[in-house]
C-alpha cells in the first residue's frame, strides 16, 4: 500500500503543480514538462506495483451483476477517452472528456473491486480527475468550440473505442482478471 500511495501522490502532484503553483512551473521552462513527465510516469509504475503488491482482502460483498454495469462503464469511459482526441461531432460538446473518462473509469472499478488497494487507487484517480476538472474550469475559460468535426469521425470514434476496449479487456484476461462474468 506504500507504494500505491507514494504512486498516487505522485501522479496528483505532477498534474496539479501547473494549477496549484503557475509561477513555480512557467519559471521552470521547457524543464518543468520533463520533470512533470518524469514524476507522472514515477507515479504510474508505483501505482502499478504498489497495486499488484497490495495483499489487501475485500471490505465488503458485491452482487455479480455489478461485472455487466463496469463492462457498460468501461465502454463509455474508453470512449470518452478517445473522444478527447477524435474528429468526432460529439467532442465540441465536452469540455474534459479524457478528466471525465478517469471518473468513469474509478467508479466503474469500484463497483467490482472492494479491496482497500482498489479503494485507494480507483477512489484516488476518481478524486484527482474532479479536483483536476475544477481546477482547469477555475483558471481558464471555455475554450472555442471544436471544427473539423465529421460522421467519418463519429465512426472511428466507436470502432477504435470497441478494440480498444477489446484490447483491454484481453490484457485483463491475460493478468487473470476476467472482465467477463460466466
Amino acid at each position: 500500500m506504500t507504494l500505491l500511495s507514494l504512486g498516487l501522490l505522485f501522479w496528483v502532484a505532477a498534474h496539479l503543480f501547473k494549477r496549484l503553483a503557475p509561477e513555480m512551473r512557467r519559471g521552470m521552462g521547457e524543464k518543468g514538462k520533463g520533470l512533470a513527465a518524469l514524476g507522472i510516469l514515477a507515479g504510474l509504475i508505483l501505482m502499478i506495483v504498489g497495486y499488484r503488491m497490495s495483499g489487501t482482502h475485500d471490505l465488503y460483498a458485491l452482487p455479480a451483476y455489478l461485472r455487466h454495469v463496469n463492462n457498460t462503464l468501461m465502454v463509455i469511459a474508453v470512449f470518452l477517452f478517445a473522444l478527447g482526441h477524435s474528429k468526432s461531432r460529439l467532442r465540441g460538446k465536452m469540455r474534459h472528456p479524457m478528466l471525465t473518462s478517469v471518473v468513469v473509469w474509478g467508479v466503474a472499478h469500484l463497483l467490482v473491486n472492494s479491496d482497500a488497494a482498489s479503494l485507494v487507487l480507483f477512489g484516488g484517480m476518481t478524486l484527482w480527475a474532479l479536483v483536476e476538472m475544477a481546477l482547469i474550469n477555475r483558471a481558464e475559460p471555455a475554450p472555442e468550440r471544436y471544427k473539423g468535426d465529421s460522421l467519418a469521425g463519429d465512426i472511428r470514434l466507436v470502432v477504435i473505442s470497441l478494440v480498444v476496449f477489446g484490447a483491454i479487456a484481453g490484457v485483463h484476461i491475460w493478468l487473470g482478471y476476467n472482465p467477463f462474468p460466466m
